[in-house]
């Protein structure tokens, strides 16, 4: 009976320990990753979005030789620059626009500034340490 209990081994509380250390060690590596995923596509779809945005204010622009007052107005009209202007992905409020260069009467506006807010705040593309994305007028 006695050969019986010697040959059942099991771990010892060192060698435990030592496993759950390394696990933890890889659960503090691999988690904060696992957990920014999310945060990084919410901000490459922004970033494509203002793209988009960005494709269409030109092709209005060169249609009006103007920009538009509001970025709905591209999703107006019997032929529509684009079907359903985007929004954040997140929140589903709309990106911010700000026209400039206006002038006239009516007035035409010949540059402006497309905004969005990146969750991401070590994006290589940040603005000026502010979390902030911004997509320019090419005029």
């Amino acid at each position: 009976m006695s050969k019986l209990l010697r040959k059942q081994g099991g771990f010892t509380l060192l060698e435990l320990l030592i496993v759950i250390v390394i696990i933890g060690i890889l659960a503090v590596l691999i988690i904060p990753n696992l957990a920014a995923g999310p945060q990084k596509a919410r901000d490459a779809q922004r970033k494509s979005d203002l793209r988009n945005i960005k494709t269409s204010l030109e092709e209005f622009y060169n249609d009006s030789n103007g920009y538009p007052a509001a970025t709905s107005e591209l999703g107006a009209g019997a032929n529509p620059y684009m079907k359903n202007v985007p929004v954040d992905p997140k929140g589903g409020a709309a990106y911010t626009y700000t026209q400039a260069g206006c002038a006239g009467s009516p007035s035409v506006c010949t540059s402006y500034t497309l905004d969005a807010t990146l969750e991401n705040g070590r994006d290589s593309q940040i603005n000026n340490g502010t979390n902030g994305y911004r997509v320019t007028s090419a005029n």
